[in-house]
């Protein structure tokens, strides 16, 4: 008897990250992260969020979790996520996304430090 094939988000991928950076208009933030399959496979990465809008303020994030869905093999979360967001804060605050590429999605979370204010778009991105 054959064994039935795998299909995307058969596996499961869960990173975890640092990020931190500044907005004054054009919002920019540099990081790293690991990401871990459940079918052994993981992946130091590097991040990047780039974008604009109305946006100003500073911020880290420490201690952040990404579940990916959608997801073949570890090399499936490289690239180019599309981001949205809104988002007001003072001191520590939480938040949470879902951003997309093509068919695998990247539901992140996490704690921060820092102070914002505004509304921001543009690209998350994973090397």
């Amino acid at each position: 008897m054959l064994g039935a094939p795998a299909r995307a988000g058969d596996i499961s991928c869960k990173m975890t990250f640092q990020l931190s950076g500044w907005s004054v208009f054009y919002k920019t933030a540099k990081g790293t992260g690991t990401v871990r399959c459940s079918n052994g496979q993981s992946l130091n990465v590097k991040l990047r969020a780039k974008g604009g809008g109305l946006t100003f303020g500073k911020t880290k994030i420490s201690n952040g979790i990404g579940k990916f869905s959608g997801v073949t093999g570890v090399r499936d979360v490289l690239g180019s996520y599309a981001d949205a967001e809104a988002h007001a804060g003072a001191s520590k605050s939480a938040a949470a996304q879902v951003l997309t590429k093509g068919s695998v999605s990247l539901a992140l979370s996490g704690k921060g430090e820092g102070w914002n204010l505004g509304v921001a778009f543009g690209a998350f991105i994973i090397e």
